[in-house]
């Protein structure tokens, strides 16, 4: 019980940080804002919530790396709102489940904390560029075609 009231007043304490001064992050493709951080803190925790923070913090790499790439949206919110055939490039953006339920305090708490690390702060990418990445349970036809980057948190990484 103590553990969860000092998780919620560390997100409490986090957000009323990161929104009291504006994201101003220089990256490759330009500058990354406060909408960026919630966009990826948001994908982060429904993508790969319980899997590991290393888990975490490839999938982002992927959203990063595409947001990098020309043939991507040029935006961390673009990236992840990207439709392709009519298709969600983010599951959890078309499984009719409402996106504004964060059921798990201490998982959003370490989804916003790798993802304000990624994009102040990003580092070696450990994904080594990769675009692509599905559940390694998943056997999608499109895999064969691609070079495998890693496999992360319970996911396959490829570019």
């Amino acid at each position: 019980m103590l553990r969860s009231k000092l998780s919620l007043i560390l997100l409490a304490i986090l957000t009323a940080c990161t929104q009291a001064a504006p994201l101003e992050v220089t990256s490759s493709s330009g500058d990354y804002t406060q909408e960026d951080l919630n966009c990826l803190s948001e994908a982060l925790y429904f993508e790969a919530r319980g899997t590991t923070a290393e888990g975490e913090r490839a999938v982002g790499e992927v959203i990063i790396n595409r947001a990098e790439d020309p043939r991507f949206p040029a935006t961390v919110c673009g990236v992840i709102d990207q439709r392709y055939n009519g298709s969600c490039q983010f599951s959890y953006r078309c499984d009719s489940i409402p996106n504004d339920v964060f059921s798990e305090s201490e998982s959003l708490a370490l989804s916003r904390s790798i993802s304000l690390e990624l994009l102040a702060n990003r580092g070696e990418d450990i994904t080594n560029g990769a675009l692509f990445f599905h559940a390694a349970w998943m056997r999608p036809g499109w895999f064969a075609t691609l070079e495998k980057r890693g496999q992360f948190g319970g996911n396959i990484f490829y570019r």
